[in-house]
């Protein structure tokens, strides 16, 4: 079990939950990164959570703080009862999944299908809140298939209001169920982040943080930004601070106003280097901890043989930190070679 959860949450950013991405080593991997974001668990279905492997499925480490878990289904009594384990196990926030658009998803009756059943989200979240003392939060679509999203989102947000709820995370597309893959979801329906935005304009009472497309910091301090009279409470990121994690170093200085410098990504690492021992010694394989790790030099000198021998060496039997010491050391060295005077003579001989 980790530490008990912390007693304040900023939302100004936050890593959204993916599956298969955010497990635990991602997260500790990100927090080295960051000490400031919101972090989130991939989706746990509550019976899982009721009747599965706990520790596997929940175990966090206390440096991952603060880490929220994002929970899936719709009967609220087994939410209620998967919310409450959750707080046990030490985690800062309970968040209920009503944005996936998966298949799996939608034949268990819950994800972005219950964009069309406000009432029972409703239900859902109020036997959430009621379970727990930590903070109960929706993570939504604008709406699926042939909703009105300004319909639909607002019924949704409504319906939860008046139970108590008062944060929300909105993914700015509709999810299409019929027609679209769960990754085409991610890129072809539009993004309406003005629905969003006149969401936290006519709820100004409420939290209301943006998720979808966002894929610089550039992006996130522009939806910060109140110029249009709307101060939303937070950005979301999910690919970019997946696929290229060091924009996580800047974020405590940029959007958090930390004087502290930012983090670079060997820092990163050496920060990290404690989560893979640790890990190691339990029996964890290398590369479970350093797939999350493969972005990390992206646009530097050497990335492409940092993620070789990450992909490559990881994957050996017996595999230990040796390996993630010679895929710095190639970026090191790449790095030096770019940075060597070049030889004017060579120049003289090219002309």
């Amino acid at each position: 079990m980790a530490d008990a959860p912390s007693s304040t949450l900023s939302r100004t950013l936050s890593v959204a939950p993916m599956m298969d991405w955010t497990d635990r080593h991602c997260r500790a991997f990100h927090r080295a990164l960051t000490t400031k974001a919101l972090l989130y668990t991939e989706m746990v279905t509550a019976p899982a959570v009721i009747h599965g492997d706990r520790e596997r499925l929940l175990g966090f480490d206390a440096v991952e703080h603060p880490v929220a878990l994002q929970l899936g289904g719709s009967d609220p009594d087994q939410l209620a009862e998967a919310a409450r384990i959750g707080e046990a196990m030490g985690y800062d926030e309970i968040n209920l999944n009503v944005g996936c658009p998966s298949d799996r998803v939608q034949s268990g009756r819950f994800g972005a299908c219950l964009m069309r059943e406000p009432e029972l989200v409703a239900d859902c979240m109020a036997a959430i809140k009621g379970a727990v003392s930590v903070p109960a939060t929706v993570k939504c679509r604008i709406g699926v298939d042939d909703q009105d999203p300004a319909v639909s989102l607002f019924a949704t947000v409504d319906a939860c209001a008046a139970v108590g709820i008062d944060t929300f995370i909105v993914h700015a597309r509709m999810a299409w169920l019929q027609g679209l893959s769960p990754k085409e979801n991610r890129d072809i329906p539009p993004l309406d982040y003005a629905l969003v935005r006149r969401l936290k304009r006519e709820r100004p009472h409420l939290s209301v943080s943006i998720n979808g497309g966002i894929a610089t910091l550039e992006a996130a301090e522009a939806h910060l930004d109140d110029a249009d009279g709307v101060q939303l409470d937070g950005v979301m990121l999910g690919r970019a601070a997946y696929h290229e994690p060091a924009l996580l170093g800047q974020v405590d200085r940029r959007l958090y106003g930390a004087e502290t410098p930012d983090v670079d990504p060997y820092q990163a690492i050496d920060r990290y280097r404690p989560h893979l021992a640790a890990r190691l010694d339990e029996g964890v394989g290398l590369h479970a901890m350093t797939r999350h790790m493969l972005g990390l030099m992206h646009g530097r000198p050497g990335a492409r043989a940092f993620r070789r021998i990450l992909t490559v060496e990881a994957i050996a039997k017996g595999a230990g930190i040796d390996v993630v010491d010679r895929a710095v050391e190639a970026v090191r060295e790449a790095e030096a070679r770019r940075a060597e005077p070049r030889d004017a003579s060579l120049d003289d001989q090219a002309a």
